[in-house]
């Protein structure tokens, strides 16, 4: 009886792992027939872009002993009004500057018996639309440098305001050229492409143009004005 029951249980493993065998050779077939009737492409699509907006950054300090910080705040208010006056004179208005309270900073001293001191600091920030305008203000900054500010910039960046309605409208080029490529691809195997069964987009590029620094996660060059817009997609098409 018991050698019966063995017998039985023997067979119902079997049969299980039959059965199984049968379903994993069933879907490993239904994922080759799928994969020879189908095809991944990428295309892709780059336009020339122009930046509409650009953002200045700069900032002025002053170094000031201890025992004269009270001068020290003095000097940071005459200079916060020479620049304001230097930014006003070339063209802006003052509404549009963003300039920082004082910064107070006690930086190391190496030398113990040196006199000690603060860091006195302001940052100023502007944006605008005239580019040309604030890119020339950006290299003539010695004005400031010459009424005894101690000034320095830290960027001038230029953006495309316009980035997300773009990125739509290039997506249909990208797509027009996964299709161009896939009818290439397809005549070789002596097929022709179908319907797009899914489509996904890969990341925007902003590049300097003729540039190649493309990235996985998405670049966005600020240090150009002329740009290039890069759009990619990977598309599923179907083969007949």
């Amino acid at each position: 009886m018991e050698r019966n029951n063995k017998l039985i249980y023997f067979g119902v493993i079997v049969g299980i792992c039959f059965i199984i065998g049968i379903l994993v050779f069933s879907f490993a077939f239904y994922k080759v027939r799928t994969a020879d009737n189908s095809m991944w492409v990428t295309g892709s699509f780059k336009q020339k872009v122009n930046s509409d907006i650009a953002k200045f950054s700069a900032g002025f300090s002053r170094n000031i002993p201890v025992e004269d910080l009270k001068s020290g705040y003095s000097q940071m208010k005459s200079d916060e009004a020479i620049v304001k006056k230097f930014f006003i004179e070339a063209g802006f208005n003052e509404k549009d500057l963003l300039i920082s309270p004082v910064f107070m900073d006690a930086p190391f001293m190496y030398d113990s018996n040196a006199a000690k001191e603060y860091i006195l600091r302001q940052t100023v920030e502007i944006q605008s639309k005239e580019i040309q305008k604030l890119t020339d203000l950006s290299k003539n900054v010695q004005k400031l440098i010459d009424e005894g500010v101690i000034f320095s910039i830290n960027s001038l960046q230029y953006y495309v305001t316009n980035l997300p309605e773009m990125r739509i409208n290039l997506l249909a080029d990208a797509v027009k050229d996964a299709k161009a490529r896939a009818q290439k691809i397809a005549e070789g195997t002596g097929k022709q492409i179908g319907t797009i069964k899914t489509a996904n987009m890969g990341v925007v590029q902003v590049l300097p143009v003729n540039s190649t620094d493309v990235s996985d996660y998405g670049t966005y060059d600020t240090s150009t004005v002329e740009k290039e817009v890069m759009v990619t997609v990977t598309v599923l098409f179907t083969l007949n």
